[in-house]
C-alpha cells in the first residue's frame, strides 16, 4: 500500500527523523525512498552555484541522518519553485506517500508567505504526511483515524490498518466527532463499537487484521475535538480525511475561495500536537 515515499527535505532535519520513525513500521521498511531537496531561483549564477552546493549538502546529510540500506534510497536535486516540484516529483516516482515539514501556519498566513506544504496539499492528491517544527515525533504505536462516513475517513481507516500490521502492542485509536459549531464541548466518552455504527464497521475492519482497538466519541468543533482527543490520549500518528476540494481544471490555482473560511484538515494540520497525515480518497 505504502511502496515509494518521496521525502522533500529543507535542512532542518524534521522530516528526516519522521521518515526513520516510519522505517521502523513493519509494513513500511520495504519501501523505496526519493529523497528530494529543491533549490529556488536565485539572482545570479553566483548565487545559484552556492545555493546548488548548499542543496547537495542537505542531500548527503539527511541520506547520512537515515542511515537506509543503500539500494533502498535515491536522491533528487533539482532547480525550480518548490512547491512546483515536489508534485512533479510525486508524480514521476509515482509516490504513494508524501513526507514533508511543515511550519504550522495557519491558512492565511501560510498562503500568503508561499507555504511550500500548504500549496502540495492543494494540488496533490497523495497522502501527505506532515511534520510540524515544534512537534516531537514518537515511535509510532497509537494511531487515531477520525471517523465519519465519508470515503476519505475509510481511506484513511484502510492506511493505519496498513501501518499497524506487525507492531507489537500497537493500538487503533477511532474517534467519532458530532459536529457543534456553538463550540459547546462534551466530555471524551470511551464507548464500545456497538453504540455507534460508524465506529462499528470500522472494529469489524480492524478486527479482520487482529488490531487492538479503543473508539472515542464528543461533540463541539471537529477541528477542535479532534486534535483534543490526539493529545489528551498520547497518540503517535493522526490520520485525517481530506476530500478532493477542487475541481482538476483548477489544480493549478490558489483555492482563495477558502481563505476566509477555515476548513477541518487546515484547522487540524496547524494544531495537532502530533504528526498528521492527511489523506484522499483513492483516485481524486
Amino acid at each position: 500500500m505504502i511502496e515509494k515515499i518521496l521525502l522533500a527535505v529543507s535542512g532542518l532535519g524534521h522530516a528526516e527523523e519522521m521518515l526513520k520513525t516510519l522505517k521502523e513500521v513493519p509494513s513500511i521498511k520495504d519501501a523505496k525512498v526519493t529523497v528530494l531537496h529543491v533549490v529556488p531561483p536565485q539572482s545570479t549564477s553566483a548565487a545559484m552555484t552556492d545555493k546548488w552546493e548548499e542543496g547537495g549538502k542537505i542531500l548527503a546529510n539527511a541520506i547520512q541522518t537515515l542511515n537506509l540500506d543503500p539500494s533502498q534510497v535515491s536522491s533528487i536535486l533539482r532547480q525550480g519553485d518548490p512547491k512546483d516540484v515536489v508534485c512533479q516529483v510525486a508524480d514521476e516516482i509515482d509516490a504513494d506517500l508524501i513526507i514533508m515539514g511543515s511550519r504550522g501556519l495557519k491558512r492565511l498566513q501560510s498562503i500568503l508567505s508561499n507555504s511550500v506544504s500548504q500549496y502540495v496539499f492543494q494540488l496533490s492528491s497523495r497522502p501527505m504526511l506532515l511534520v510540524k517544527d515544534d512537534i516531537y515525533v514518537k515511535r509510532i504505536k497509537r494511531i487515531m483515524v477520525a471517523m465519519d462516513n465519508s470515503d476519505a475517513a475509510k481511506h484513511c481507516l484502510n492506511l493505519a490498518l496498513f501501518l499497524l500490521r506487525g507492531i507489537q502492542g500497537s493500538q487503533l485509536i477511532l474517534a467519532n466527532v458530532t459536529t457543534d459549531l456553538r463550540g459547546k464541548t462534551s466530555e471524551v466518552t470511551e464507548i464500545t463499537p456497538d453504540k455507534n455504527p460508524i465506529l462499528a464497521a470500522a472494529v469489524a475492519e480492524a478486527q479482520k487484521y487482529g488490531v487492538s482497538t479503543r473508539c472515542y466519541i464528543s461533540s463541539g468543533r471537529p477541528g477542535e475535538e479532534i486534535c483534543r482527543l490526539a493529545e489528551d490520549l498520547s497518540v503517535d500518528l493522526l490520520l485525517l480525511g481530506s476530500p478532493d476540494r477542487r475541481p482538476s481544471v483548477a489544480k493549478s490555482f490558489v483555492d482563495i475561495d477558502r481563505l476566509i473560511g477555515a476548513s477541518l484538515s487546515d484547522y487540524v494540520r496547524v494544531n495537532a500536537t502530533c504528526p498528521v497525515l492527511l489523506a484522499r480518497t483513492s483516485g481524486a
